[in-house]
This record gives C-alpha cells, sequence and structure tokens, in this order.
C-alpha cells in the first residue's frame, strides 16, 4: 500500500472520530434537564466514568504530543511534565475532592464565598474566567495543528472546524456530552500510547537493551532535563491542578466523596505511568529515527513522525486520533469551566457593581438555566476560537494567568480548605497581594527591566507571588476577627455533607 493510500486510511479514521465526537452531543442533550446536568452531569458520575474523565482533561496535547516529544529530546526525565500532573490530581483527590464534592457548588469563587463570607474573595472569578479561557484556546491551537499535517488546510479554517466540532457536542449536551466524549478519548489514547506506539516504537529501536546502546548515558538520568525545570512543573503543574476550575468541576461530578478520592486516585497513578510511557517513546524514538530536527521544527513533530514512519498505515490514524482526542478533551474541560464561571461569579459579581442582583440558578424554569448555559458555552467557545485564531503566541496569555491562578490564590483556597483560624480579609488581601506582586513581576521580567533569559516564563514570579500570598494570609487571619459563627456554621454544614440541595452561597459586603 502506497503512502497516499495510507494516509487516506489515516484521513478516515480522524474523520470517523470527529462524527463521533458530534453524535455525543445529541446523546448527551437527551440526559441534561437542569443546571447541575449540563454543568456537572447531575453529580452522578460512578467511578469508571469519574476516572476516565478526571484522565482525560488532565492528559491534553502538552502531556501526549508534548510528553513524547520531551523524552525524544531528554530522555527518560521527560516524564516529568506529566508525572507533575499525576502528583496534582492523586494530591488533590486524596486530600481534597471528598470535600470539595460535598459542598453541592459549581465553582472554586463559590468555595470561596461560602468559606470566608466575602463579596471580595468573588474577584477570583475574573482570574479563572482568563485562566480557563486561555486553557480552551491553546487546546484549539494545537490539535488544529494535526489537521493542518493532515488535511492540508490553513491554520485558521483547521482551528474553524476543530472549534465547532468542540462547540457543538459541548453546547448541545454540556457536562454528560464532555463525559461520554472524555471516556471515548480516554480509550483511544490508553490504546494509542501503551498498546501501540509504545510497544512499536521500542522494537523499532530494539528494545531498552538496544537504546542503552546507541544513546548518552544522559538520557536515562531522572534529572537529565534539568533540577530546575523539574521544581518548575510540580510549582506550576502541580499547585495549579489543586484549584483549577476545570479540575474542580470533574470533582463536582462525582456521585460520592469516596467515588471523587479513590476514582481521582486512580486517574492520578495513570497519569503518571502515562507520563513514563511518553518519555519512553520519545527515548525510542531517539534511535529508531535519530534524524528529526527538533531545533527546526520543535518537539512537538516526534508524536506525528512516530505515526507516519514507525506505525503501521492505519494504526497511524488511531495515533492521530489520540493526540486530537487529548486536545479535545482539555478544550471541552475548559469550555464548559469558563461558561461556568462567567455566569455563575463574573456576571453575578459585576452586576453588584452596580447594585443589581442576578439568580443564575432558575429551579423554578430549569430548561431556561440549560438554555442560558448553553448560549455562555457557545458565546466563549467563539471567543476562544478567535482568539486561537488571531494570537501568534496564546502560550504567553495562558502562562501569565497560570502564574497568577498559583502565585495569587493558591493560599486563600488551601488555607480556607484546611485553616480554621483563616478569615475573609486575610482570603481578599492575599489574593490582591498575590496577584498584583506575580503579575507585577510577570512585566519586569518580559519588558526586560529584570534582566532575565526566560522573559514571561521566569519561574521567580509565582515564587514572590506565593510567598507574599502566605505571608498576608497568615498575619491578617491572625490579626482580624474570626469568620462569622453564621458563616462558619453554614461552612460546616456544606463539609459535613449535610446539604444536599444546591443552594448557592450567599457572600456579604
Amino acid at each position: 500500500m502506497n503512502a497516499a493510500s495510507g494516509n487516506i486510511i489515516n484521513i478516515v479514521i480522524v474523520v470517523a472520530y470527529l462524527l463521533a465526537m458530534l453524535a455525543f452531543g445529541w446523546w448527551g442533550k437527551s440526559r441534561t434537564k437542569n443546571n447541575s446536568d449540563f454543568l456537572v452531569a447531575g453529580r452522578r458520575l460512578g467511578p469508571l466514568l469519574y476516572t476516565g474523565t478526571m484522565a482525560a482533561v488532565v492528559l491534553g496535547g502538552a502531556s501526549t504530543v508534548g510528553g513524547v516529544g520531551l523524552g525524544y529530546k531528554f530522555g527518560i526525565s521527560g516524564m516529568w511534565l506529566v508525572v507533575a500532573i499525576g502528583a496534582g490530581v492523586l494530591l488533590l483527590s486524596l486530600l481534597f475532592a471528598p470535600t470539595i464534592q460535598r459542598l453541592k457548588i459549581y465553582t472554586v469563587s463559590q468555595m470561596l464565598s461560602l468559606r470566608y463570607g466575602q463579596r471580595a474573595t468573588q474577584t477570583s472569578g475574573i482570574v479563572m474566567l482568563a485562566y480557563t479561557l486561555m486553557l480552551c484556546a491553546t487546546s484549539t491551537g494545537a490539535y488544529a495543528t494535526i489537521f493542518v499535517v493532515l488535511f492540508g488546510w490553513e491554520r485558521w479554517l483547521a482551528i474553524a472546524v476543530g472549534g465547532a466540532i468542540v462547540l457543538v457536542y459541548s453546547t448541545i449536551g454540556g457536562m454528560w456530552s464532555i463525559t461520554l466524549a472524555d471516556q471515548v478519548q480516554f480509550i483511544i489514547k490508553t490504546v494509542g500510547i501503551f498498546f501501540l506506539m509504545l510497544p512499536f516504537t521500542l522494537n523499532a529501536a530494539g528494545g531498552l537493551d538496544g537504546i542503552r546502546e546507541r544513546v548518552d548515558a544522559s538520557f536515562f538520568q531522572m534529572d537529565g532535563i534539568g533540577v530546575q525545570t523539574i521544581i518548575t512543573y510540580f510549582v506550576v503543574y502541580t499547585l495549579g491542578l489543586l484549584i483549577g476550575q476545570d479540575i474542580w468541576q470533574r470533582v463536582f461530578t462525582a456521585k460520592t466523596p469516596a467515588v471523587a478520592r479513590w476514582g481521582g486516585a486512580t486517574a492520578g497513578i495513570y497519569c503518571i505511568l502515562y507520563g513514563v510511557a511518553g518519555a519512553l517513546i520519545g527515548l525510542a524514538a531517539k534511535v529508531a529515527l535519530p534524524n528529526i530536527d527538533v531545533k527546526a521544527l520543535g518537539k512537538d513533530v516526534v508524536y506525528a513522525e512516530v505515526a507516519t514512519n514507525i506505525l503501521p498505515i492505519g494504526i497511524g490514524g488511531l495515533v492521530m486520533a489520540a493526540a486530537v482526542a487529548a486536545m479535545m478533551s482539555t478544550a471541552s474541560g475548559a469550555l464548559i469551566a469558563a461558561a461556568t464561571v462567567a455566569r455563575a461569579d463574573v456576571v453575578p459579581f459585576v452586576a453588584s457593581w452596580f447594585g443589581k442582583t442576578v439568580n443564575t440558578n432558575d429551579t423554578e424554569n430549569p430548561e431556561h438555566d440549560v438554555k442560558a448555559n448553553r448560549y455562555w458555552v457557545l458565546a466563549l467557545g467563539i471567543i476562544a476560537v478567535l482568539i486561537s485564531m488571531a494570537a501568534q503566541d496564546v502560550v504567553v496569555a495562558l502562562t501569565i494567568a497560570y502564574d497568577i491562578l498559583v502565585g495569587g490564590l493558591l493560599v486563600a483556597i488551601l488555607g480556607g480548605l484546611v485553616w480554621k483560624r483563616g478569615t475573609g480579609i486575610a482570603a481578599a488581601w492575599s489574593m490582591a497581594v498575590g496577584s498584583v506582586l506575580t503579575l507585577a513581576l510577570l512585566i519586569a521580567y518580559s519588558a526586560g527591566i529584570i534582566p532575565s533569559e526566560d522573559g514571561v516564563y521566569a519561574n521567580d514570579p509565582i515564587y514572590w507571588g506565593l510567598g507574599a500570598s502566605l505571608v498576608v494570609y497568615v498575619v491578617l487571619s491572625l490579626l482580624t476577627k474570626p469568620t462569622d459563627a453564621a458563616v462558619r456554621a453554614a461552612w460546616d454544614k456544606r463539609v459535613s455533607g449535610a446539604v444536599v440541595k444546591e443552594e448557592m452561597p450567599v457572600a456579604v459586603p
């Protein structure tokens, strides 16, 4: 079979996958009756569905395509990016997920309002909206690159078509559609990475013994990628995953606290194994395909080269579909998270500036809720697609949002979960100081005011932001009055699981 015929087979496989994604939208629509169904799949996911959807949302293009590229460039130490992601899922699941699941809320900002009783903490919704929107835009641009290679399209057309597919199934069925899509994506990624790419590339490289004979010993060193880089991965990704709206929204879908804990822990372990497998694939490709010019083409090209030149025809199409699946699962998860935050947090917060109150949970007319949510998903999805088309480097915006998320919000969120003495005033000032300092340092580094080769990608802004946020939070918590007894009682009632209805927390000025 010639190369042209093989490419047609690959295209057919990917197109079949994309059509299946659209079908999931219609399936999800039949199960979507109210706000809870659309945003958190009715909070009814059992262990299998929950584990699959959690693993799918965190293992995107950076974990799949990027992980293989890191393995090609650095060897086994290329695993640390995905291992850090897996560690974040594992820690979140074991330490906080049961509590988060019992809160019966929709957003991280609502947790802050419930815990502290302070309207000022709702500013977190603006940061979270920026983060989720940029995450959706970067994922959209990432899977569009696969379409450019596979179909020969212009970049804008690839983004438009891919974005439209994610928009359709996310808008029609919400979290139920996304959950079913995630299950298929999880299976495709598992088969593609563990059962196809890994054995084929190891065989092509002559196994681990053959690899050892033909690469430098540094490729088998656990710190080959650099200790500082490893630390950065854990600071940014592990800590970021503990508080990201896209991840918390998956926790909200769990049927019970036990599902949230152990289903999530299983997903975290799976992610770690996924990272090791990706690094081994890249390492084997270094031997089997030694002439890939990663300096000129970028490390992400390694994944496609393996699919095209090592895997048999047809199987390569399934592996390409796995890459698209990884990116689409992240994009759809970020999109519904952005819509949830925008409607539940940002709109009411902005309306409060003008003395108005906005009800975002119409229990008397649940169909109105679903329709409103669909409009928000559609509108923000279009914005994410346009950003992806227009921006030359959306990763910069995502990096800034991620840094502020960790440097500004982490202390207040985790502090509220683990420290009873933490107060609303302390949380608000902690977020303000951490966010402003992180952003100011990012601007200083990117503008060259503070000399650094890394520019906007420097790590110091996160460290300084985190440190300042922690100091402000602890000091002000000890200096200010404890949280109001009524607020604390409402929080304790939620944490105990006594609240079964989805009553939204009300913040005080």
